[in-house]
């Protein structure tokens, strides 16, 4: 008996489905889609620097170590704004400071770091604070937006708007109405990733003398410029026609 109410149940469901399914293939409909941009500075810029040890004048008995490095970086980020949790270790290397000099086996040690800033006003008065003699290379790893999940929203109703509003000129040309909704397929794929630098390497201390050679002791700060860059959305939409 139970297997029979159950097999009555599964064969309603089915012919409730099928019913429903009919009713919106054969209704009238319009099909859409919206579409919403916005152009957006990023304001958060992830930094790789790497900094390795090096000695004093080339006397290898006066070494500036990588921890003397790493301390100054490191109060440097937090000063500017840099949370912890957002300076990170990448790599962790070591290179022979002069493979030339017969018999010189002295390995030195090299970090590349990771640092999720925010606060892009500050990273000359960072950059001042590290022995450039120490910084090996600086690049862009790649920027984002505080504010990203807010923008993806608000470019996504946008778009649904923008589809309801075109299928409302189709239907006005038709002498018909829109009714509601009946389906609608989110194609929106922000291109954040798509905004990442081209891989640029500086070596800070090369330059800071050439700009001391070329300006008269002028120190060169890092150059970061942040541009706009534009976010789309598209959205598909099938509305009921009246």
């Amino acid at each position: 008996m139970k297997k029979f109410a159950g097999l009555l149940l599964a064969l309603c469901m089915a012919t409730i489905a099928s019913a429903q399914n009919n009713n919106y293939e054969s209704s009238r409909k319009v099909s859409t889609r919206g579409y919403a941009e916005r152009e957006v500075t990023p304001d958060i810029v992830y930094l790789s620097i790497s900094l390795r040890e090096y000695f004093v004048d080339g006397n290898n008995k006066k070494k500036v170590d990588i921890e003397t490095l790493e301390k100054q970086l490191y109060n440097a980020a937090l000063a500017i704004g840099v949370k912890k949790e957002d300076f990170t270790i990448q790599n962790v290397y070591s290179y022979n400071y002069d493979s030339k000099k017969k018999g010189n086996n002295e390995l030195l040690q090299a970090k590349q770091y990771r640092l999720k800033i925010s606060n892009l006003n500050g990273l000359n008065s960072m950059m001042d604070k590290v022995d450039p003699k120490g910084v090996q290379s600086t690049s862009i790893n790649g920027y984002d937006h505080s504010q990203k999940r807010q923008i993806e929203k608000e470019l996504k109703v946008a778009a649904v708007q923008d589809a309801r509003a075109n299928a409302e000129i189709i239907a006005t040309a038709t002498g018909d109405k829109v009714g509601k909704v009946l389906a609608i397929n989110d194609n929106s794929s922000f291109g954040w990733n798509d905004i990442m630098p081209s891989p640029r390497a500086y070596s800070m201390a090369k330059v800071q003398m050439e700009s001391a050679d070329a300006a008269g002791g002028m120190e060169q700060g890092l150059d970061i410029s942040v541009r706009p860059i534009k976010l789309t959305c598209n959205i598909d939409g099938i509305f009921e026609l009246l």
